[in-house]
């Protein structure tokens, strides 16, 4: 007679990680797909190296900013402020180039440290007051632009081809700014899956509480990703300027919403604890084919807002459900 089957043998077995992230990955590769599929049929103009080269040099921008958006994401915070903190990078970019003739390398420097300086102001705002990161970063979006105005006396600044270098073809026509946001993206996700800083984040999303009784002092990790999300936002700004050849204090202005969506699409959650960076990388094709589609069939601007509406919500939808059924099994 067979004994019975013990409680621990006749629990269920949780789906390995390795086979949920690779279900990620085929589903949101799935995604793009179809709608390159559904494009294709629609124009006969999509299905083309100069489509595919054109969507490829546009992302760059949303690409890393989205990159730093994931971290924060996954600590369960949130930045509305990216868009402004690129606008003004840019700008103060701009500025020192055509204004202060500043040389460029000092000219991108600045950028930099002017994104690192934001982000790091938001996340040590929103930790030493224990403040919501959505107050202090739709506060800070409002004082950066308004920043950015100042610097460019509200009026586009014309930088020509002073660091046109980043938007230059290299192979294929693919621009250097994409190879640069190409290995951001891998070195981010090495970080976030190989590294104790990575394991922090995710721990910090989860159960602060817990990080902090295990002897992990939450707040530095919180100001850090900040900081790494404000220092992106300000390459970002470099890769805008060099791809317009101008700084535009009105740059970036609702961006902050299209990362987040390209950041949820990827399946990071928006209460924290959970996400990919190559995930975030599918989600930004699917905005950037999903724009680059409806523009060729002639879409009208509020048609394409209301369609990018419901992919964001149907994807977070079909996440949800698919989390819930691998929670299960």
């Amino acid at each position: 007679m067979n004994a019975p089957a013990s409680p621990a043998s006749a629990a269920p077995r949780p789906t390995p990680a390795w086979r949920s992230q690779l279900g990620t990955y085929l589903g949101l590769l799935a995604v793009l797909a179809g709608m390159v599929a559904l494009f294709s049929t629609l124009s006969e103009y999509f299905w083309s190296a100069e489509t595919f080269i054109t969507i490829a040099n546009e992302i760059p921008a949303l690409a890393v900013m989205a990159v730093g958006m994931t971290f924060v994401l996954i600590i369960a915070g949130i930045d509305l402020s990216v868009g402004s903190v690129m606008a003004l990078s840019a700008a103060t970019s701009a500025a020192a180039i055509v204004q202060w003739k500043w040389s460029v390398p000092a000219a991108a420097l600045l950028a930099l440290a002017t994104g690192l300086i934001c982000g790091t102001v938001t996340g040590a705002v929103s930790v030493a007051w224990r403040l919501p990161t959505f107050i202090v970063s739709l506060g800070m979006l409002e004082a950066v632009r308004g920043g950015a105005y100042v610097v460019t006396d509200s009026r586009t600044q014309y930088v020509g081809d002073a660091i046109s270098w980043l938007a230059a073809p290299l192979l294929g026509g693919i621009s250097v700014a994409f190879l640069i946001a190409l290995l951001l993206v891998v070195a981010a996700q090495l970080v976030l899956t190989r590294t104790v800083f990575g394991r922090s984040v995710v721990g910090i999303g989860t159960n602060e509480e817990a990080m902090r009784l295990a002897g992990v002092d939450p707040r530095p990790v919180r100001i850090i990703v900040f900081a790494m999300t404000g220092l992106l936002a300000g390459l970002a700004g470099l890769m805008q300027s060099a791809r317009l050849e101008a700084a535009d204090p009105n740059a970036g202005t609702g961006m902050e919403l299209q990362v987040i969506a390209a950041v949820v699409i990827g399946g990071t959650s928006l209460m924290g604890g959970r996400g990919s960076v190559v995930n975030t990388a599918f989600g930004v094709l699917i905005i950037a084919v999903l724009e680059a589609g409806l523009a060729q069939v002639g879409a009208s601007e509020p048609s394409k807002r209301i369609i990018t509406g419901v992919v964001i919500v149907a994807a977070v939808i079909v996440d949800t459900l698919r989390q819930r059924r691998a929670a299960a099994a």
